[in-house]
């Protein structure tokens, strides 16, 4: 059975597919908890993974997609994982990554320090040698990088895949009964403004699941503001790809910030625009699930409750709303199974749809809810 598992992290991504033949895609790595701060419950990630991997069998990923460069997407990545590059990383016990997925910026920005640095090194490093790194949109920048090495964007176009492309390796009628689709992002975005930007330039992908006959869709957003899913709204329509923005799970944009809803917060529910109106309420299915990976969303009055930062309560009303239409949930990862504990949870995949499994303390077994969606 494929199942999606999340993680609580705060404000922080990582998402764990488990695929139908038990490879393994790990969409961000960010380790945030504080070992020293006893209070701190935010889950032990390379625990909670390593758990993950022993129960699928697996001592490696197949993929491991950096969304985009920012800290709460891959703290700790360094320390954990198995890196060509250099030796540096390659001590016993870190798990390899068959094939990196990365936007392009992880490729041509400049200026980083720490994992951002490392995983740019092994990126480039993969992208040079052409083997196990797929980069996903062509601006010049990446251009230019590639002429700096004798090569050209046709001497590595098997390591390239455009927005609006599937990615290669994988098929719904294949082992893994999933097909990736990528939506962001956009080479002539970056072009246009002619910088990176690692917010706007980040990984968006919709993944269709098949089990028993019937699609799970879900569409796992990274931290795209309400302009960048207008684009890629108004870009699906022009191409017919409506049927690629159809969900039953989302996991959230930006940690629950209004500003992927809409310009404004509003005062109790954030108000959307056109784009993403038809993007979470018509495109939404019954049964839907909304996975907000975020803190708690603060309480109306409270300190929090004034805080820029997301999660943005304005912003969960809106979400909440929208599944109550489906008859779905709305789930925190930093509130599940409640506040004071929180623990990684999963969503299965299974041929009556998409159902939200509380994983038990102990190592044999989950509490399954009935499937949100049927056949």
């Amino acid at each position: 059975m494929t199942r999606l598992t999340f993680f609580p992290l705060g404000n922080a991504d990582t998402t764990l597919i488990r695929l139908a033949d038990n490879r393994l895609v790990l969409l961000d790595y960010a380790d945030m908890r504080n070992p020293d701060d006893q209070f701190d419950v935010r889950c032990d990630l390379p625990v909670a993974l390593r758990k993950e991997m022993s129960e699928a069998g697996q001592t490696d990923f197949a993929v491991v997609c950096f969304t985009h460069l920012d800290n709460d997407h891959i703290c700790g990545a360094s320390d954990f994982f198995w890196l060509r590059h250099s030796t540096a990383y390659q001590g016993k016990g870190r798990p390899k990554i068959d094939e990196m997925w990365v936007p392009a910026g992880a490729i041509t920005e400049t200026s980083l320090v720490g994992n951002a640095a490392t995983i740019r090194k092994e990126a480039r490093h993969r992208l040079i040698e052409g083997t196990g790194i797929k980069v996903f949109s062509r601006p010049e920048l990446l251009k230019d990088f590639l002429a700096s090495h004798g090569l050209t964007l046709e001497d590595r176009k098997h390591c390239i895949v455009d927005a609006g492309k599937l990615v290669p390796g994988f098929t719904k009628d294949g082992s893994a009964k999933a097909e990736f689709f990528v939506h962001c992002p956009f080479a002539w975005r970056t072009d246009e403004r002619g910088l990176e930007d690692r917010n706007k330039d980040s990984v968006v992908l919709h993944v269709t699941f098949l089990e028993g006959g019937v699609e799970t869709k879900a569409l796992l957003g990274s931290d795209v503001e309400y302009g960048t899913l207008c684009e890629i709204v108004k870009t699906s329509k022009k191409h017919g790809n409506e049927h690629r923005l159809e969900w039953d799970v989302l996991k959230l944009f930006h940690h629950c910030s209004y500003k992927s809803i809409g310009p404004e917060i509003g005062e109790d529910e954030t108000e959307s625009v056109d784009e993403t109106r038809w993007l979470f309420e018509e495109q939404s299915r019954d049964g839907c699930i909304i996975v907000s990976p975020s803190w708690e969303i603060p309480q109306k009055g409270t300190a929090e409750d004034d805080d820029i930062q997301p999660p943005h309560r304005q912003a969960a009303n809106h979400h909440k709303r929208v599944v109550a239409d489906r008859g779905g949930e709305f789930k925190v990862t930093m509130e599940t199974p409640d506040r004071i504990k929180p623990k990684p949870f999963r969503i299965d995949i299974t041929a009556f749809g998409a159902a939200i499994s509380y994983i038990s303390s102990s190592s044999t077994g989950t509490a399954t809810s009935t499937p949100v969606r049927g056949g």
